[in-house]
């Protein structure tokens, strides 16, 4: 049913062109039903675009994390470490601290270094055997503690990020 338009001259002479108001609209209530289907509809996807923001940001993080931690193994450690602090403790320490300052909780981070030929293995960055051997970083967290939507327990997931390094740094000479 079309509405009929009246026009109106206003103040300044103009004629503006309006709908009837005395005429009831009768598409009111089918606006109103379209707008309780589409409304929750959008509002999922909206927050749903909004966490798997909050997920990449998440992984991201990880992902510097790891390669400021590994890149700590390729510096000359002299004058770095506190007395009695080793090299992979440093390296878990900045990493934690790193993501810390980012807003995540170190208690929630898992900070692993591996020998990249035996990821079973832990590798220790210290041993001068292992001076120009691959290891990997490994950084996991759990992301139920930092979504925005409700997760049931159990059924989380964990972020996880790991970055391959070479041991050592290569001396420059003249």
């Amino acid at each position: 049913m079309k509405s009929k338009l009246r026009s109106h001259p206003n103040r300044l002479g103009f004629v503006s062109v309006r709908p009837d108001l005395q005429q009831s609209n009768s598409r009111d209530g089918a606006v109103a039903v379209e707008l309780a289907i589409v409304a929750p509809v959008l509002l999922a996807m909206t927050l749903g675009m909004v966490e798997l923001t909050a997920i990449f940001d998440v992984q991201n993080l990880l992902e510097t994390a790891a390669r400021e931690g590994a890149r700590f193994a390729t510096l000359d450690k002299e004058g770095l470490l506190k007395p009695g602090e080793t090299s992979h403790s440093k390296l878990v320490n900045d990493v934690k601290t790193f993501l810390a300052s980012n807003g995540i909780d170190s208690q929630d981070v898992t900070v692993a270094v591996k020998d990249h030929e035996d990821p079973d293995a832990d590798f220790d960055l210290e041993d001068p055997n292992n001076e120009f051997r691959f290891f990997e970083v490994h950084v996991l967290v759990d992301y139920l503690p930092m979504s925005f939507t409700p997760v049931a327990d159990g059924d989380g997931f964990t972020l996880t990020s790991k970055l391959v390094f070479r041991n050592g740094m290569a001396t420059i000479t003249e």
